[in-house]
């Protein structure tokens, strides 16, 4: 699932290099040293060293061929890798591949990168050898990096700096225990090198009505499952099945406000159920609750193009089982497909608070 993940993100954000016109690249090198953030008691045995490593990434250049462009004020499309050394022998050492996304402000000076991909641990749990890393349940995770740095371009020739914030989070998002996670803040610094001897010229065709643009309220259906464990190191991993309804309203060329409902049939939360009330009778859990939820949700969708970024924040309202609390969130990507741009893939990350419980991959129809 995770590598689903990765591949989709990759494949959505790298999709727009296909159709080449006047485009440069550059690349940029940043080294980084920061420390694991406490989100969690639990890893603090883990908290030991300064994590320390390199970023390194190619960036393509937009100016406006598409409208899309315009909207976001030209941002870059790459890839990164990064290498991070956890200082640490039971966490290990961490090599991750991303699609990003840059994003400016001030002038082009400011730069904010979001990038999500895939990492690798060479020291993952294991219950006889590493049973200390609780952090990384599996060699193969979903990462999210984000840098917001200063950045000035061909300062000496075709070379510049940048420097400023990078983080950096892994988990493989409860696809199997444990999986505490962990959350790397850094400073970096580093240098860019341009390509091309010029930039090409940023081009603005927009129309002037543009930004009032609307469309009626839509109506989705979507179904999104995927495979998940509880907490219990060895407890299982069991499938998982949504079916989720709601409404959307376009405010803009970018922006649409969501209301809905979302039905879950988690297997996992069955099977802890009844671990629970086997496990711990003092907390009277008679095994017979059930493991099914509902809950309704309010949300967010910015567009890019065929693809757009949800964010959602729900609440249930139909909660048999205490599990995390009734407060729960989504952030996911959606690809729309055809000509009418009406069916749709969504590959997304429920948590509550902090708490990863699933990756979850699905499809759907905007009516």
């Amino acid at each position: 699932m995770k590598l689903l993940f990765t591949c989709f993100f990759c494949i959505v954000f790298l999709s727009g290099f296909s159709q080449d016109k006047t485009y440069s690249s550059y690349f940029d090198l940043n080294y980084f040293k920061g420390n694991i953030a406490l989100h969690n008691n639990d890893i603090l045995h883990l908290i030991k060293g300064h994590p320390e490593g390199y970023i390194l990434s190619w960036n393509k250049k937009t100016y406006g061929f598409k409208d899309w462009e315009q909207r976001f004020n030209y941002p870059d499309l790459g890839v990164t890798y990064a290498y991070q050394n956890m200082k640490n022998d039971v966490l290990g050492n961490i090599s991750s591949l991303y699609g990003h996304l840059n994003f400016y402000f001030l002038k082009r000076h400011l730069m904010f990168r979001i990038g999500q991909g895939i990492g690798y641990t060479n020291n993952p749990y294991d219950k006889e050898n590493n049973y200390r890393n609780i952090a990384f349940g599996t060699k193969l995770m979903a990462s999210t990096l984000m840098m917001l740095n200063y950045k000035k371009e061909r300062v000496f020739d075709c070379f510049g700096v940048q420097a400023g914030l990078s983080f950096i989070h892994l988990s493989n998002g409860n696809f199997k225990a444990p999986n505490t996670s962990t959350n790397t803040v850094a400073l970096n610094f580093g240098v860019t090198y341009n390509i091309d001897d010029h930039d090409t010229a940023y081009r603005y065709t927009l129309a002037i009505d543009d930004k009032k643009f609307t469309e009626p309220i839509k109506y989705n259906l979507a179904f999104r499952f995927g495979i998940n464990e509880s907490d219990i190191v060895d407890s299982g991993q069991f499938p998982f099945y949504i079916f989720s309804a709601y409404a959307d309203k376009r405010i803009n060329r970018k922006s649409a406000f969501q209301l809905g409902t979302d039905v879950f049939f988690s297997k996992f939360l069955k099977e802890l159920i009844y671990y629970r009330s086997v496990s711990f009778p003092e907390e009277n859990v008679s095994g017979d609750e059930d493991y099914k939820r509902v809950g309704v949700f309010v949300g967010h969708e910015l567009f890019l193009n065929r693809t757009s970024l949800i964010t959602q924040l729900g609440y249930y309202v139909y909660y048999p089982y205490d599990f995390e609390g009734q407060i729960y969130s989504r952030i996911g990507l959606k690809r729309y497909v055809g000509h009418s741009r009406k069916w749709f893939g969504v590959l997304s990350l429920k948590t509550h608070g902090a708490k990863a419980e699933a990756v979850e991959f699905g499809i759907g129809v905007r009516l």
